[in-house]
């Protein structure tokens, strides 16, 4: 996975953002100001996503490329490995399923704006 493929791939999501609030080298992916994917731009070694609990679980398990979310709450998060045994198909499927999640936690007339923007 190359970093600019994965940039556009998020940003194609309707309503995503990207912005730096923590430093210049992380990069978050937001809907409706909350963040659906972390990366460190100087390294791309791998991506923050959200994830349901009991899949994040199985997901970890089934994978040795899907760790608990570093520096996030593990219970929601992971870590996904790029150029790892994750295939870029798998990661981006976990990328989408990351937005909705988010997109589905906003509330109800901000979700609709998005959509129908």
């Amino acid at each position: 996975m190359e970093i600019l493929s994965f940039r556009e791939y998020c940003l194609s999501k309707k309503g995503a953002v990207e912005d730096t609030p923590f430093d210049e080298d992380t990069l978050c992916f937001k809907v409706g100001g909350k963040i659906f994917a972390i990366i460190d731009i100087t390294l791309f070694e791998s991506v923050n996503l959200k994830c349901d609990p009991e899949w994040a679980i199985e997901l970890r398990e089934d994978n040795p490329g899907i760790l608990p979310g570093y520096h996030m709450n593990k219970k929601h998060w992971n870590t996904v490995e790029f150029n790892t045994t994750v295939p870029d198909k798998f990661i981006l499927e976990l990328v989408d399923h990351s937005y909705d999640l988010v997109l589905e936690s906003l509330p109800k007339k901000m979700r609709d704006l998005i959509i129908k923007a």
